[in-house]
């Protein structure tokens, strides 16, 4: 039950970057969005570390962290670089809020309940975000600078993606 309604939230948020594909967010507001999932991903990761029951769960947890540091730490290097002034908005806000309820959820959890819902979370969040960057980040992005960042970093969420789902079936058996 959670997870359909976590997964309808992604859902919305997924439906909403794709509609907002037509007018297509500017690239103040991308910088904020991709700051935004980057953050919601390292938020939930920091928990995963300390409270994944088995050491699958917490090292995957601790590389969503470094990894999803890393590209924050890429993208407010290339928005000083281009006075871009991340702005705030009903995708990054739809995130964050998103972000804050799964870590409240995550830390109520223990044992396998808790890596089950952490790992099926990761698995809907990175397609979500994969979608929503091949769908709206890239194809609205006005600056190439920004949109090479964007193509830069998609195979690092592909990887994710794979590693969760593989996660995912490990913790099924």
């Amino acid at each position: 039950m959670r997870a359909r309604i976590l997964l309808a939230g992604l859902i919305a948020v997924s439906t909403t970057m794709q509609l907002r594909a037509q007018q297509g967010p500017s690239d103040s507001q991308i910088a904020h969005i991709v700051v935004t999932a980057n953050q919601v991903d390292i938020d939930a990761g920091k928990v995963a570390e300390k409270q994944g029951s088995v050491q699958e769960v917490r090292d995957f947890g601790k590389l969503m962290v470094a990894d999803h540091a890393a590209v924050n730490q890429s993208a407010t290097v290339l928005v000083k670089k281009l006075k871009v002034t991340p702005e705030a908005n009903d995708t990054s806000a739809s995130l964050s809020k998103g972000g804050e309820e799964n870590v409240a959820k995550l830390k109520s959890l223990r044992g396998k309940a808790f890596d089950m819902a952490y790992v099926d979370h990761e698995v809907a969040y990175h397609q979500a975000v994969i979608d929503a960057v091949d769908q709206t980040l890239i194809p609205s992005a006005g600056n190439d600078e920004l949109k090479a960042l964007l193509v830069k970093v998609r195979p690092a969420f592909v990887q994710h993606l794979e590693h969760a789902k593989m996660l995912q079936s490990q913790l099924a058996k």
